[in-house]
Parts: C-alpha cells; sequence; structure tokens
C-alpha cells in the first residue's frame, strides 16, 4: 500500500510520487458520507416538493439547495483536481453557511420552518452531521493542499494522484 506522505520512499527523479488527493484516505470516508447525504437529501427533497410543496415551501427548496450542495461536494472531493477542489470548497463554505443560518433561524423563529429542512436545528435530524461535515471537509482540502505543498508536487493545490 503506498505511503501518501512526502517521505514515502519515492524518488522525485525516478517514478512518478503519488501526490496527496482529497478522494484518498480520510477523504474517502468524506466523499462516502457526503454521497449518502446526497442520496438521502435528494430523496427527501424530492418527495417533499413533490406531495406536500403548499405546507413549506422555504423548508422544501432549502433541503433541495442542500442536496445539490451534497452532490457537488461528493463529486469535487472524489475527483481532487484542482477545478473540482475549488468548487467543493465553495460547496461547503455555502453548506456550512447554512447549516449556521438556518440553524440559528430555526431556533430563533421556529414559525420559519414550519416543517424540517435538513440544516435546521444546525442538522439535529441528521445527527448534526450537517454541521460537522463541511468543517471536516474543509478541514483535509486545507490539509491534502499543504501535503501537496510539503511534497513539492502541484504549487500547492490538492491533485488527482497517478492510479
Amino acid at each position: 500500500m503506498p505511503d501518501d506522505g512526502p517521505d514515502s520512499g519515492t524518488s522525485s527523479t525516478g517514478s512518478q510520487q503519488e501526490r496527496p488527493h482529497t478522494g484518498h484516505g480520510f477523504g474517502r470516508l468524506l466523499v462516502a458520507v457526503y454521497g449518502l447525504l446526497a442520496l438521502a437529501a435528494t430523496g427527501r427533497s424530492i418527495l417533499q416538493i413533490s406531495e406536500y410543496f403548499d405546507r413549506a415551501p422555504v423548508s422544501y427548496i432549502l433541503s433541495a439547495l442542500a442536496a445539490v450542495i451534497y452532490v457537488v461536494a461528493t463529486v469535487g472531493l472524489a475527483r481532487g483536481d484542482r477545478a473540482s477542489v475549488r468548487l467543493a470548497t465553495i460547496a461547503l463554505t455555502v453548506e456550512l453557511l447554512g447549516v449556521l443560518v438556518v440553524g440559528a433561524i430555526s431556533y430563533a423563529v421556529p414559525s420559519a420552518f414550519p416543517d424540517k429542512t435538513v440544516w435546521s436545528h444546525f442538522g439535529s435530524g441528521y445527527g448534526y452531521v450537517p454541521l460537522l461535515l463541511p468543517l471536516l471537509g474543509l478541514w483535509w482540502i486545507r490539509r491534502t493542499a499543504r501535503a501537496t505543498a510539503a511534497s513539492g508536487l502541484g504549487g500547492g493545490q490538492p491533485a488527482r494522484s497517478a492510479d
């Protein structure tokens, strides 16, 4: 099993060094959890919008937005190229802001969200995963960028590996 660290033993003059990648190691777990959330939020929002839209349109549109953000984050983290990671970073930042704003409003003004969204009450309906996941994702992107910079491969941006 190849080591992702800068001291992996592979010479930069010899075979191609494996570069840190957002979809490897811990990143695989992030991709899997984001993929699961994407499926759950997409299914929930489709049902809510198609069957109950008149009850709480803002809540259901926010659930659909969360689903789209989860899909974008999943693909961006899994692909790991520079453009995908930038897009994932934007998606994770929007997700974090959404969870914080919607979570705060759902406690301060409960009538604003007559039905729960993925982000209401800081994601309590999903075990607070929507609150923790963007923090972990942003940390992982930063960590892989630093590892890439330390290895001298790719100018500090996460990159796809050679496999």
